[in-house]
């Protein structure tokens, strides 16, 4: 009933972790970058300056998203497996991954 996650195979390496730790962190950097298309800047007081300022984002990017991307995109996959729009087989390993 619960999600689960297999046992590792090996015990990673503190230098792969440190280089995904690397990896990760840079695509964030970047994310906080990127502009969303349409958004408008308006100039003026911007609550949440300082909260930019210590997760490096600037206003009107893809990291000021937050989760709701990844929210909105589970509670749709489940809406459709739900109304039989898209056939997912629990039971099978396979179809559990890629839903």
């Amino acid at each position: 009933m619960l999600p689960e996650v297999e046992q590792p195979l090996k015990k990673q390496a503190f230098r792969d972790k440190l280089l995904w730790t690397a990896i990760t962190l840079f695509i964030y950097l970047i994310c906080c970058q990127i502009p969303l298309y349409g958004i408008v800047r308006q100039e003026g007081a911007d609550p949440l300056y300082w909260l930019r300022v210590i997760l490096a984002s600037n206003k009107g990017t893809l990291m000021e998203l937050g989760i709701s991307p990844l929210v909105t995109s589970s509670m749709i996959m489940q809406l459709l497996q739900g109304a039989k729009i898209i056939e997912v087989n629990m039971q099978s390993k396979n179809d559990k991954e890629l839903f």
